[in-house]
């Protein structure tokens, strides 16, 4: 139970009853008027409390999202529907998961649901919106309604509808957009390079007749004489090939770049990788180290199924405060992949990594093609793109420019004995990870 503004003010007047008596000098019935008044607004209130404890509580139906996207706005309905005998006026507050997501707007919500009558019911829905900052399982509690007294004097609390859980996802909004992109052939909007295919060392697919443009190796001589027309061989990219991310889940993913950590950013390469490997009939798998003791192996997954594996594997993976360990990486990835596969480790690469990572690249180059992905940091391009004002920015300069020169010599090294090196901003790491995936898959050098 709660009073009112309009109780307040009842109060508020009942004693300025008691004032005025006492300054006027009307002792006895003064104190008979006051004493009146304050019965009178006592029965007031005693009946509106009474109507309130009689009144049912609303019903109340939440619907969300099937599921949550990390920084994408989502938008929560609530069915309220009145099965009291009388006009409502309810204030609505809905328990949202505050630990994961952020109110946008539309909460709390005053509303008022004329009574039932008959079978036919009196509802309204509302909506409020919600943006998801955490991944993770988020908790909606129950709904939190205040229904005023029949005069308005008191309120009365109630929890009603069901709690709820959803999960909070990376960001799938590229992967949709990829999806609708791919079915209308326009991927170069997305920065997505359609590479052509080569003639030879690919699986062969068919035979088909000569199109102006195909390569005079691709002609097959015994079909086009049977024939008496030029026929092409038709070839397609090496299906069923495996693609294995190994995660670093360390201290320096967690960098953020505006409200989204690396760590997400790279949660959001992996799906959209994903969705472009498995449409090529490719395996897709992780491997995450520098968690706390908590690794976690995905082997590679492909089929229809595998995207909603990923992501029920990914959804609540969370970063560390331990330092990256690539060697013991390296090791235990080949433990568990022994199969020639792409290896695309991605990291926050710091110039102290030089002997360690250099390692650690020589171990999976010993079976597997390998992609260094490291993620530039946005504070670098600020500092060295800034004007100079002073010492301390002219300081900061030479510092960035120094750590920039360091990430150059590994990158270089690592080139130099056979890696693919990506060194990319997170935001731009989903696409540019696409791309360097069709160009390996296009020379077929898996």
């Amino acid at each position: 139970m709660k009073p009112t503004r309009r109780l307040g003010w009842g109060i508020c007047a009942w004693a300025a009853v008691g004032l005025t008596v006492s300054l006027i000098g009307l002792p006895q019935a003064g104190v008979l008027v006051w004493l009146t008044v304050g019965g009178v607004l006592g029965l007031v209130v005693f009946y509106d409390l009474a109507q309130a404890l009689q009144t049912a509580a609303p019903e109340v139906e939440r619907t969300p999202p099937r599921s949550l996207a990390l920084g994408a706005e989502s938008e929560v309905k609530l069915k309220l529907t009145n099965v009291a005998g009388r006009r409502l006026k309810i204030q609505v507050f809905d328990h949202y998961p505050v630990d994961h997501t952020e109110l946008i707007e539309g909460l709390p919500r005053r509303i008022e649901l004329e009574p039932s009558k008959g079978e036919e019911e009196s509802w309204t829905e509302l909506e409020y919106r919600l943006l998801p900052i955490k991944r993770g399982m988020a908790h909606f509690g129950r709904a939190e309604l205040l229904v005023d007294g029949p005069l308005g004097l008191i309120q009365w609390r109630f929890r009603v509808g069901e709690a709820q859980e959803r999960r909070v996802f990376p960001n799938f909004r590229e992967v949709s957009r990829y999806a609708l992109l791919a079915l209308a052939d326009r991927l170069g909007s997305m920065g997505i390079r359609q590479l052509r295919k080569r003639g030879q060392g690919m699986d062969f697919k068919q035979l088909r007749d000569y199109r102006d443009g195909d390569l005079l190796r691709q002609i097959d001589w015994k079909a086009t004489a049977r024939r008496q027309r030029l026929i092409s061989r038709e070839y397609q990219d090496e299906r069923n090939q495996q693609v294995v991310f190994l995660l670093d889940c360390g201290r320096r993913m967690r960098s953020r770049e505006g409200s989204i950590t690396h760590f997400d950013h790279v949660l959001n390469a992996i799906l959209l990788l994903s969705t472009v490997a498995l449409r090529q009939e490719d395996s897709i798998g992780f491997l995450t180290f520098s968690n706390l003791g908590n690794p976690r192996w995905l082997p590679p997954q492909r089929g229809r199924g595998a995207m909603h594996l990923i992501l029920q594997q990914v959804y609540d993976l969370e970063t560390s405060t331990a330092p990256s360990d690539f060697a013991e990486a390296a090791r235990r990835l080949l433990v568990h992949q022994r199969r020639r596969a792409l290896v695309i480790l991605v990291t926050n690469l710091r110039e102290e990594d030089s002997g360690e990572l250099r390692q650690a690249l020589g171990t999976l180059r010993r079976r597997h093609l390998v992609v260094l992905a490291s993620l530039q940091e946005e504070v670098l391009k600020e500092i060295t793109d800034g004007a100079v004002e002073g010492f301390e920015d002219a300081v900061q300069l030479a510092e960035a420019h120094r750590h920039l020169a360091a990430r150059r010599i590994v990158h270089e090294a690592a080139r130099q004995q056979g890696t693919h090196v990506l060194d990319v901003p997170p935001r731009d790491l989903p696409v540019a990870l696409v791309n360097r995936y069709l160009q390996i898959k296009g020379s077929g050098q898996l």
